[in-house]
């Protein structure tokens, strides 16, 4: 039993910090229907960082002229944005919105999530904020910026293998599982005091820690009564009770959207698959994602909760899958070239990140789950990066 558990970790735990190779954009065929636009600024920072954002955007191509729409991005100050939204060729405005930011980066990327709205109904995501852990400085170590990785910080440099960071819903804190002792345990970083705590080191293996919608639960994998089991606790750590008992490995466990619901990874039929669970407790049920022997890692959308995505063994490698609980159908929506692991919803539904790894390399990725579009955000100065978190804002 011991064995399947470390198996599950070994997705997250076996990307070595070695020096990333770039392998671009990769399509899957799927959805292909695009809005063509053109973006456009008066200064050249914000019109490169509007490109970037658009261009990993599945709903959209990029066209110097005669797009569906044009928007164009103006600096309203030292952090505010102006959009300007016209339509088509005959230049009718659709709308006009100053947007502020904590500055003027992150502003732009507030201004162009007004512009995804305003143009396809769709909830933008590129003002959200990242967590990952990066190998920059040869070590395994836990870092935040935003989406396209400006405002990158640094929170960890003790050199220990860091795995699964996750924010706290209000962006106050991220807890993670280090290997500092023998064993893994789960500590929580307070971004404001820079303070790490631990705050699960039992006997055994201590993983998974995972905030519940409100932050005011605790979902993580002990192993100190035995197997690794699913617990929940509050947000300090305490009042620790036991959900599964069984005689399989769990791993890996989220939340539903509304926090009444737990979905983990199980090997209960023989394999790792995905299962349910009420968050007070019960009976377990498998989800028939019918698509792989091997299905873990799973990520349930907030944004559109019909919507899971998982990992899945696909031949002799890994790649994202998307489980639609309203017409209850899996698909594969990555074609990486070796591995597609960690997925991670944003804030529309539709697209999410994800680790392309090779056997030397990891980086991160946006994957439309509509389209297949795949492109890499984590740039190549940075080193390895892996295990992403996402923060809507």
């Amino acid at each position: 039993m011991q064995l399947a558990f470390r198996l599950f970790l070994s997705l997250t735990l076996a990307a070595p910090l070695f020096a990333a190779r770039d392998i671009g954009t990769v399509n899957v065929q799927g959805d292909t229907t695009v809005i063509p636009i053109t973006v456009s600024s008066s200064s050249a920072e914000l019109q490169n960082l509007a490109l970037t954002a658009f261009n990993v955007h599945g709903r959209y191509k990029l066209v110097a002229s005669g797009g569906a729409y044009t928007c164009n991005f103006t600096p309203a100050g030292s952090s505010q944005v102006t959009v300007s939204i016209t339509k088509g060729s005959s230049g009718s405005p659709v709308a006009t919105e100053t947007v502020s930011g904590t500055d003027l980066r992150n502003a732009l990327l507030r201004a162009a999530d007004v512009a995804v709205t305003k143009t396809s109904g769709l909830r933008g995501f590129f003002a959200g904020k990242l967590a990952f852990v990066g190998g920059r400085t040869g070590k395994s170590e836990i870092y935040t910026s935003d989406l396209f990785f400006g405002n990158l910080l640094k929170w960890t440099s003790d050199g220990k293998q860091i795995v699964g960071p996750r924010w706290a819903p209000d962006g106050s804190k991220i807890i993670f599982t280090s290997y500092r002792t023998s064993f893994p345990d789960i500590y929580l970083l307070e971004l404001n005091t820079r303070r790490i705590s631990l705050l699960a080191s039992f006997k055994g293996t201590n993983s998974g820690g995972r905030f519940s919608p409100d932050g005011s639960r605790i979902a993580m994998v002990l192993s100190g009564e035995g197997n690794p089991e699913v617990y929940v606790g509050n947000a300090q750590g305490r009042q620790i009770h036991r959900l599964t008992n069984n005689q399989s490995v769990e791993a890996s466990p989220c939340w539903s959207p509304d926090g009444s619901r737990l979905l983990f990874t199980s090997d209960a039929a023989g394999g790792p698959q995905l299962y349910l669970m009420s968050a007070a407790g019960g009976g377990m049920s498998r989800l028939g994602t019918n698509i792989s022997g091997y299905c873990a890692e799973p990520d349930w959308s907030s944004a559109d909760p019909s919507k899971i995505a998982f990992t899945a063994k696909v031949g002799r490698g890994y790649q994202i899958a998307v489980y639609d609980m309203a017409t209850h159908a899996s698909k594969i929506v990555t074609k990486a070239p070796t591995d597609a692991i960690e997925p991670i919803w944003l804030g529309d539904g539709r697209h999410l990140i994800c680790s392309f790894r090779a056997s030397n390399t990891s980086s991160l990725y946006v994957v439309d789950t509509e389209s297949g579009k795949a492109t890499r955000l984590s740039p190549p100065s940075l080193g390895n990066a892996a295990s992403a978190s996402y923060l809507a804002r």
